[in-house]
């Protein structure tokens, strides 16, 4: 069957709307929430990755995990909107597992934000931290934070704020919070200088240059800084079969119809 000159429109029209889902970017109401499982996997990925690739090494960096619960804490906070800590990280009450919490923030425009952007932010102060003698030559906290050899556990999360208490420059921002346990930046090193792994607990196996215990982790998988062999299975298989299957339907769908009203020009299709 020849194709139609109305028949190209459609096809060209339905594949710009096909390009346009697959690129479309952050906004107020695209924000991923906590259970969203990319987000998940880049916030436990790229904190991984930048506390596997210190210089120093670390002897003694532990693999760092997804907390549910620090990821409700993070949220909960972030909806405030307010640019500062949340003033209960220190209670005893706040999380079941820790005394007390850690906790980095960004803020910036929604079309700015993204996961790395956010955490490459807080790595980069490691340009004004000296390691050897622990002094900051202006802000070091969040860096430390990052690479902070005990804090195993985090968890983020991100917040549409039309205005950011503290941060009043910025309109209509994406306020970005990670919640660690335990906390780091108490009077010591970040970490122990040495050769990667060599001072983990016995119990302990090294997994891209950090300490993985999964008794101490209670993980099920991993999101390494090298994409392990066995597979990231998503929380939501149902959403992402539709969204993959869905496109090709619609466009046999549309493909069948103008062929038949191409062959039988007189049919009344019902609308």
């Amino acid at each position: 069957m020849p194709a139609t000159p109305s028949m190209w429109v459609t096809l060209v029209t339905l594949a710009r709307m096909i390009s346009f889902v697959c690129s479309y970017s952050y906004s107020a109401n695209t924000l991923p929430d906590i259970d969203n499982e990319d987000f998940i996997k880049d916030c436990v990925r790229i904190h991984n990755k930048f506390r596997s690739e210190v210089n120093p090494t670390a002897s003694d960096m532990l693999y760092m995990t997804w907390d549910p619960a620090l990821a409700q804490i993070a949220k909960a906070w972030a909806k405030h909107c307010h640019f500062d800590h949340n003033p209960q990280l220190k209670s005893h009450k706040l999380h079941p597992n820790f005394n007390s919490l850690g906790e980095n923030i960004w803020t910036g425009s929604v079309s700015l934000f993204s996961v790395s952007s956010a955490i490459s932010n807080w790595y980069s102060e490691i340009q004004a931290y000296d390691f050897s003698t622990r002094k900051c030559k202006k802000v070091c906290g969040h860096y430390t934070q990052v690479v902070w050899a005990e804090s195993y556990k985090v968890g983020c999360a991100v917040q549409f704020c039309p205005r950011v208490s503290g941060f009043d420059s910025l309109s209509n921002g994406a306020h970005f919070i990670c919640d660690y346990g335990p906390p780091g930046n108490y009077p010591t090193w970040p970490y122990k200088k040495g050769a990667t792994c060599s001072a983990c607990s016995t119990n302990d196996t090294c997994l891209d240059n950090l300490c993985v215990n999964p008794q101490r982790d209670k993980v099920t998988r991993y999101y390494s800084t090298v994409y392990p062999s066995w597979p990231i299975y998503s929380r939501n298989r149902y959403t992402s079969l539709f969204l993959i299957v869905n496109p090709p339907i619609i466009l046999l769908s549309v493909i069948i119809t103008l062929w038949v009203k191409h062959k039988y020009p007189n049919l009344v299709l019902l609308e």
